[in-house]
């Protein structure tokens, strides 16, 4: 119900766009800086923080929101694209992407700089996050493996059902929703992880890639996305019945 959308890409022009929503519509906020594709954010609706992407070259940029208007940040040591990230405006965590290929590297974000942290296990981009700083997990990209960071290091956790990247994640390391992406089609796949396990949630109505997602394992909000043939202005919620 207190969701942000920002960048992107519509076929034609990199995005510097954003959008906030209140549960039912969603409306224009303060543009980025710099406009860009396959970008990560992580935060709040009022306290956001973007980093990474591409626009024609991988980039480093961060930006944060105060809910009005994005300010440039501290750059990522690492530029890169189809990152993944957790954590909030001053705390946040960059981990995966590519550079001139897959990359393993993690960074920490302090709300001034980033700093090297632990490197994934396995390099992979198109990949998905949710957590915090300290506690995040990443799943899916070229590879079905999940991963649980501690703040230091990561630990391999359990695979996903099925293997995908370019999906979207939601909630936290012990309680995550990974939803949509890309096989070899575009899919509506979601599933729910307990903090060991993934199994079958309720499908996506229109399977697509590329999409981003916000909100908790029982009430998330997926946004956005491609296809295979259009990109798409949709929006779902997702509930779990107590």
């Amino acid at each position: 119900s207190a969701a942000l959308s920002f960048g992107g890409y519509d076929g034609t022009n990199y995005l510097a766009t954003t959008e906030a929503y209140d549960g039912t519509a969603w409306s224009a906020g303060g543009a980025l800086n710099t406009a860009r594709e396959l970008l990560a954010g992580v935060g709040t609706q009022s306290a956001a923080l973007s980093f990474g992407g591409y626009n024609g070259a991988n980039l480093a940029t961060t930006e944060a929101y105060n809910g009005t208007a994005w300010t440039v940040g501290g750059a990522l040591a690492t530029a890169r694209r189809a990152l993944a990230g957790a954590g909030t405006q001053s705390a946040a965590l960059s981990f995966g992407g590519y550079v001139a290929g897959a990359v393993a590297t993690t960074e920490a974000y302090d709300g001034t700089v980033w700093s090297a942290g632990g490197d994934l296990n396995t390099a992979r981009y198109f990949l998905a996050g949710v957590g915090t700083q300290t506690a995040a997990l990443s799943f899916g990209g070229n590879i079905s493996a999940t991963e649980a960071y501690n703040g230091t290091v990561w630990s391999v956790g359990g695979s996903l059902n099925t293997p995908r990247n370019r999906l979207a994640g939601a909630g936290t390391q012990s309680a995550a929703l990974s939803f949509g992406g890309y096989t070899t089609a575009v899919v509506a796949t979601t599933e729910a992880y307990d903090g060991t396990v993934w199994s079958a949630g309720g499908d996506l109505n229109t399977a697509r890639q590329l999409l981003a997602g916000a909100g908790t394992q029982t009430a998330a909000l997926s946004f956005g996305g491609y296809d295979g043939t259009n990109y798409l202005a949709t929006t779902e919620s997702y509930t779990v019945a107590p």
